[in-house]
């Protein structure tokens, strides 16, 4: 049997130690690739190790772009390309300038390179997103916290007068909008609106509609004109807020006189208990929405509020929660309110949640939910003094 020549193992054996010398200049790339969370020094290590390991002027990433040493004028035509694996739709290619053919030995080492540099890039891009999301969710939070300090702090201290009011976001901020605002004369101007949407977009509109609001309530103007110009203004602010239009229950009550004043402008029906009446009056609509249709106008209601009565204005999220395929319904929300007499008005909102969150079980919530109510105490009859029979 013929042996191997002395050359032949020679040769042999300077090739495996090319080999294990590739496969360790591969491990020790591997761990300076992985040895960092910024995609472009990943991508700029992987360069530097292909430049130094191969002996040759330059290498590049396409996407990316990056460069590391001396590379030849595009297209690059006779440079070797090694695709890097695909990630999130991200097509790229390491391009190494070299104007010899690269070995066997040398092919295998960049295709491992590459692979690894794939796999760092990938971690380095999570980790970009991860402190990205960390930031907006911190942003969210500070959101969330600002708009919460812009509800109602206390309700007013009025003799005869229970005020409530209750807000829950479907997710860190919202779009819905609840206020009271005393005036010198002791009026209290409220109000309950909902901007179409949810989430950051309505948030924001929701916060620059209260500051326009606000400024109009203190001027004693009516509530028609109130809504009206609230209406253009909203209007000419330009189309990506026309899209975010508000429904909005305006409510004036002269307390010591028992009256309300109220305008509906595309929202819900409130809910109103007078004693002595058989039904409930529900308040609906004299107008469109806020900032939908330009001079719109709208309607005054003028309505009596004795003693014993009850109101309550809310926000569609309270009707629009479902189990299955059924709706909560405002017919179930009456009902529900209806059935709170006698209960004040922190107790009455509570029953209502309690109720739709019996309804739509575990169902997560699936828009803003928000709700007024204001009860006036009954009045109480005097106990006629027991006359004394002789």
């Amino acid at each position: 049997m013929e042996g191997h020549s002395p050359q032949t193992s020679f040769e042999e054996l300077l090739t495996l130690q090319q080999q294990v010398a590739r496969l360790q200049a591969l491990l020790q790339a591997s761990r300076q690739v992985h040895g960092t969370i910024s995609l472009r020094d990943v991508l700029l290590t992987a360069l530097e190790i292909a430049v130094r390991e191969l002996e040759v002027p330059g290498a590049a990433i396409t996407y990316p772009r990056l460069q590391y040493g001396e590379m030849p004028d595009e297209p690059w035509n006779s440079c070797a390309r090694f695709p890097l694996p695909e990630s999130d739709g991200v097509k790229a290619e390491m391009v190494i300038a070299c104007s010899r053919q690269l070995t066997l030995s040398e092919e295998d080492f960049l295709e491992g390179l590459v692979l690894q540099t794939s796999v760092a890039a990938q971690n380095a891009r999570f980790h970009e997103r991860d402190l990205e999301w960390a930031r907006v969710q911190q942003d969210l939070d500070a959101a969330r916290l600002l708009q919460r300090s812009l509800l109602p702090e206390k309700m007013p201290d009025l003799a005869g007068y229970d005020f409530a009011v209750r807000s829950t976001t479907c997710f860190e901020v919202g779009g819905d909008y609840v206020d009271l605002i005393g005036l010198p004369d002791g009026e209290q101007v409220m109000i309950v609106a909902d901007v179409a949407g949810k989430g950051l977009a309505s948030a924001i509109v929701s916060t620059a509609f209260r500051s326009a609001f606000r400024a109009l309530a203190t001027t004693g103007l009516p509530l028609k004109t109130i809504a009206r110009r609230m209406n253009q203004h909203h209007w000419d602010e330009g189309q990506e807020t026309r899209r975010k239009y508000v429904t909005a229950f305006l409510m004036r009550l002269d307390a010591a006189a028992g009256k309300l004043e109220i305008v509906n402008a595309g929202h819900n029906p409130g809910f109103l208990f007078n004693p002595g009446e058989a039904s409930p009056r529900l308040l609906s609509a004299s107008g469109p929405p806020l900032g939908i249709l330009p001079g719109s106008q709208y309607e005054e209601e003028h309505l009596p509020f004795p003693p014993g009565s009850r109101l309550l204005v809310y926000t569609d999220g309270l009707t629009e929660v479902f189990r299955g395929e059924e709706e909560f319904g405002e017919g179930r929300l009456l009902e529900a309110f209806a059935a709170c007499a006698g209960c004040g008005g922190d107790h009455t909102l509570a029953q209502l949640w309690n109720t739709i969150s019996e309804f739509s079980g575990s169902q997560p919530q699936v828009d803003d939910m928000t709700a007024m109510a204001v009860h006036r105490t009954p009045r109480v009859q005097p106990v006629q003094p027991e006359v004394a029979c002789i």
